[in-house]
């Protein structure tokens, strides 16, 4: 799947510019006090950029090279990786990594246990994988919640929506806290 990374932006900055607050999913990330994150799946750096406005450390990694150049553009100061997920190993841990915008849909479906998998190795003791995606498609909660537990993640709460709505089944979205054990 290829993505056009400065058209992508421009769609989230017409939102911006039309009121609409693009910041949920930072805002939820930071109730977990990070000091540094993992933006997994960061498009062009909507998320990243934002953490590192409030004083976090960010880390970026995107599969596509439009988006990462996007991002570059956006923040050449902060780090961005071109890499794919599925087999990510950075030598490093986070205390969030966040999976924002659907990421796991856009991966393979035969690889996206390995997704969480590596995902989850980047996760320090008694930190956490945060996780929003789409419930319409061919990636269900029972099969994300079991690679989190083969990856040794526990869950630890599941909202409806970013802005923490309460989660109920047979909703379209989930937004899922998976914790490390500490």
């Amino acid at each position: 799947m290829s993505f056009d990374g400065a058209a992508y932006q421009a769609r989230f900055d017409e939102l911006a510019r039309g009121g609409m607050d693009v910041h949920g999913e930072a805002a939820f990330v930071r109730t977990f006090a990070p000091r540094a994150v993992l933006d997994a799946g960061c498009g062009t750096g909507r998320v990243a950029i934002e953490l590192a406005r409030h004083g976090i450390e960010t880390v970026g990694v995107d599969v596509s090279p439009s988006m990462i150049a996007e991002a570059r553009r956006q923040a050449p100061a902060l780090e961005w990786i071109e890499a794919d997920l599925a087999g990510l190993r950075l030598g490093r841990v986070f205390d969030v990594v966040v999976l924002a915008g659907n990421v796991p849909l856009f991966c393979p479906a035969a690889r996206r246990a390995e997704l969480v998998a590596s995902c989850a190795l980047h996760v320090a003791p008694g930190r956490c994988l945060v996780a929003g995606f789409q419930l319409d498609r061919d990636y269900t909660l029972r099969k994300y919640d079991s690679s989190c537990t083969g990856a040794g993640l526990a869950l630890e709460s599941r909202w409806a929506t970013w802005s923490g709505e309460p989660f109920s089944d047979g909703g379209g979205y989930a937004v899922s806290v998976h914790r490390r054990p500490a």
